[in-house]
C-alpha cells in the first residue's frame, strides 16, 4: 500500500499518471522538464512545441508530461525522480544547468531514458544528450546586424558564460564585422536564462549606450518590449526573435529570429524507443537536420542583405560554408583558426574565449 501511494502521490505531482490501451497495453510516457514557464515565448515555448508534435505523430500511442519552471539544482532531481516514479519511459530534461541532477536520477532509474539538451555528461548508458548548433543562426543574425546598424553598436544580452552562449557571441560578432569593420559589439551578461525584468533593463542599457541591433540569448520577449517602447519614443532600434519567431514584434524591432525547432529530434528519439532502435547517443543538430531555422526576415531589412542571409542558411544547410572558418584570431591576439581552417566539434564545445575584437572580459 505505501508504494502504491507513493507512486500516486508521485503522478499527481507531475500532472497525470499513467494510462493504458484497452487491451492492457501501456503507452510510452514521455516526460519534459522545463526550465522556463512554457508562455516565455522563446526556449520553453519550442521545446513545448516539440512535445506537442510527439503528441501529433503518435497519437494514443504515447502520453507525455511535463513540468515547466523547474529552477536548476535540488528541485530539478526531486521533479525527475518524482517523473520517473510516475512510470515516464524517457524524460528529456531541457537545461544546461540540469546536466548533474539528470546523471543523478538516470542512476537510480537504468530502465528509464534520460536525454539532456546542451550538456556533455552522460555517465550512464541510459543517458544521451543532444543540442543545437545555434553558432549557425548566430552567424546570419550577426550579418543582418552588421547591415543594419547606425550607430556601429550591437548588442548581446548573454545568459550565462557557456560555451554554447560564447560560441553565439563570437558567431554574430564575426560576421557583424565582416560587413562592417566598425562595429562594436556590448555584452551584457544576465546571468539568468528567464527573468523578464534583468533582460528589459539589459536591453534598455544597452539602448542608452547607443546599441542600435540588440540579439539576445535569453529567453523572454522583454528585450523586444524594450525595444518597441524606444521605438514609440523616436528611437531606432532592431531585435531578433530568440529560440521562437517572436513574430508579434514584427515587422519592427524584431525583423527576424533563430527558432529552435525540436520537433524532428523528439519524434525520432520517441520512435526509436518504440521501434526499438533506440541507442545512447550525443547528438548535434543544425540547419541541415531541421533544428535551426531562421525566421521570417522583414521588409524592414534591405532587400540585398535579406538575400545574402538567406544565401548564407542555404551555404550552412548544404554544407558549403561553416560559420567557423579561419582566419579567426583569438581576443588576446593569438591564432585560432588558420586561413581557411574550420573548427572541430571539441574545438567548439570548449570555447571559453572572445575572438578579436569584442571588449570585455568572459565572467568567470
Amino acid at each position: 500500500m505505501k508504494l502504491t501511494k507513493l507512486l500516486a502521490s508521485a503522478a499527481l505531482a507531475v500532472g497525470l499518471a499513467t494510462t493504458a490501451f484497452a487491451d492492457g497495453h501501456e503507452k510510452t510516457k514521455v516526460g519534459f522538464v522545463y526550465v522556463g514557464p512554457i508562455g516565455d515565448g522563446g526556449w520553453t515555448y519550442q521545446h513545448d512545441q516539440g512535445r506537442l508534435a510527439v503528441e501529433a505523430e503518435f497519437g494514443d500511442a504515447v502520453e507525455t508530461v511535463f513540468q515547466e519552471s523547474v529552477p536548476e539544482g535540488p528541485d530539478a532531481e526531486r521533479v525527475m525522480t518524482q517523473m520517473a516514479l510516475s512510470g515516464a519511459d524517457i524524460i528529456f530534461t531541457t537545461s544546461f544547468g540540469y546536466m548533474d541532477a539528470t546523471n543523478n536520477v538516470a542512476a537510480k532509474f537504468p530502465d528509464i531514458k534520460f536525454e539532456h539538451a546542451t550538456g556533455y555528461k552522460r555517465l550512464h548508458d541510459n543517458v544521451s544528450t543532444y543540442d543545437a548548433r545555434f553558432y549557425e543562426g548566430r552567424a546570419v543574425l550577426g550579418h543582418i546586424a552588421g547591415n543594419m546598424t547606425e550607430t556601429n553598436k550591437i548588442g548581446y544580452i548573454a545568459s550565462f558564460p557557456i560555451p554554447e552562449v560564447i560560441q553565439g557571441i563570437n558567431s554574430a560578432y564575426l560576421h557583424a564585422s565582416k560587413v562592417n569593420p566598425d562595429v562594436e559589439m556590448v555584452v551584457i551578461w544576465a546571468y539568468t536564462w528567464f527573468d523578464p525584468a534583468k533582460e528589459a533593463d539589459a536591453a534598455k542599457a544597452m539602448i542608452e549606450q547607443g546599441v542600435d541591433v540588440i540579439l539576445q540569448h535569453t529567453d523572454s520577449t522583454a528585450p523586444q518590449a524594450a525595444a518597441q517602447e524606444a521605438n514609440a519614443n523616436g528611437g531606432r532600434v532592431f531585435t531578433f526573435g530568440q529560440a521562437s519567431d517572436m513574430a508579434a514584434f514584427g515587422p519592427k524591432p524584431r525583423i527576424a529570429s533563430i527558432i529552435d525547432d525540436w520537433s524532428p529530434y523528439y519524434i525520432k528519439r520517441v520512435g526509436q524507443l518504440m521501434d526499438g532502435t533506440y541507442e545512447q547517443t550525443a547528438s548535434w543538430g543544425g540547419m541541415p537536420e531541421g533544428e535551426v531555422v531562421i525566421g521570417e526576415i522583414t521588409d524592414e531589412v534591405p532587400a540585398s542583405v535579406k538575400a545574402e542571409a538567406l544565401a548564407m542558411v542555404e551555404a550552412i544547410s548544404n554544407g558549403t560554408y561553416h560559420p567557423f572558418t579561419g582566419p579567426i584570431t583569438k581576443q588576446d591576439g593569438t591564432p585560432f583558426l588558420a586561413e581557411g581552417e574550420v573548427a572541430t566539434d571539441v574545438q567548439l564545445v570548449t570555447m571559453d574565449f572572445y575572438v578579436e575584437g569584442i571588449t570585455g572580459d568572459i565572467p568567470n
